[in-house]
């Protein structure tokens, strides 16, 4: 869509969306948002929340979701935004990934991330310590396995021994191209993973461009720069907040969220266009067929050329 994807990320609980904590709810949605033309659909991947002063919360594990969603939908590309490395061995991860490319005749954009909630991690007995560390041992078996090599590693956190996908991922050898791999990253240690290893970066969460994006994205150059590897190699992607309380001034979470009109999505879809970006993944509050309509003009009215 004029050098832009848009996509959605999928109610996964009741706090994102009304009776969204039932499968049929969110297949209803993700028909919808197909229907309409989306360019992708999204899980993001986590167990449970215990934030201080709120109430316990937990989501849908994001692989076995995005597995049926995969199932009852055609054309959509399907994202995570981002699987924690932590919580599955490499090997596996590049395993399932490989077959569920293969379910959804090649539309997986697999999203990797180190993860950041630590009771989480206590709670579900995964290690919290050293999440840089493994995160670069974890790339270093999986986007290997998805590129269709053999794999031998003895590291500190993994190992694996002549390790090898089979069947083969479906790309290249079936589909055009390959695998993407996203990572979603700060900071020079991750941004350096993200310029060895990548195939996109997504930053989030935002609304209009501002100067953190500015920062964010100039610190990636230079990790670019560091490696040796052309800026047009790889794919921006930005997650942003769309929330019909925006023009009340917002809710905790959502600092700078998009107003859940059409032209002021439309607008915002205009501007982060105007800057080079790939790919937005939308986070909708509330995620329902009201809000992802408002979201699919807005991208309509932006495709014709109307958001200025």
């Amino acid at each position: 869509m004029a050098g832009m994807k848009v996509g959605i990320v999928l109610p996964m609980n009741d706090a994102d969306s009304a009776g969204a904590g039932s499968w049929p709810r969110v297949r209803e949605l993700a028909r919808h948002a197909e229907a309409g033309s989306i360019d992708s659909l999204w899980v993001y991947d986590h167990f449970i929340f215990r934030m201080p002063g709120e109430a316990e919360d937990g989501i849908h594990e994001a692989w076995t979701l995005l597995t049926a969603i995969a199932a009852v939908t055609e054309r959509a590309e399907l994202g995570t935004i981002v699987l924690g490395t932590g919580f599955r061995p490499p090997a596996l991860l590049a395993k399932m990934a490989a077959t569920l490319d293969e379910v959804s005749q090649g539309r997986l954009i697999l999203g990797l991330g180190t993860g950041w909630h630590e009771p989480e991690y206590l709670a579900f007995g995964y290690p919290f310590d050293h999440r840089a560390g493994r995160f670069e041992e974890a790339l270093g078996i999986i986007v290997p396995l998805l590129r269709g090599e053999r794999v031998t590693a003895n590291g500190r956190w993994y190992q694996v021994d002549d390790a090898v996908l089979i069947p083969p991922p479906p790309r290249p050898a079936r589909i055009p191209g390959r695998l993407p791999i996203l990572i979603a990253a700060k900071g020079d240690r991750m941004l350096g993973l993200v310029a060895r290893h990548a195939d996109a970066w997504n930053t989030a969460w935002y609304g209009f461009p501002d100067e953190r994006f500015a920062g964010r994205r100039a610190d990636l150059q230079r990790a670019l720069d560091a490696e040796g590897r052309d800026a047009t190699t790889i794919d921006v992607t930005v997650g942003i907040t769309v929330d019909k309380e925006a023009a009340a001034g917002g809710r905790p979470g959502a600092p700078g969220a998009i107003a859940s009109v059409s032209d002021e999505i439309a607008r915002a879809l205009d501007a982060w266009r105007e800057l080079g970006v790939a790919h937005v993944q939308v986070d909708l509050r509330p995620a329902d067929e009201r809000s992802i309509d408002a979201l699919l003009e807005g991208r309509r009215r932006f495709l014709g050329g109307g958001a200025g």
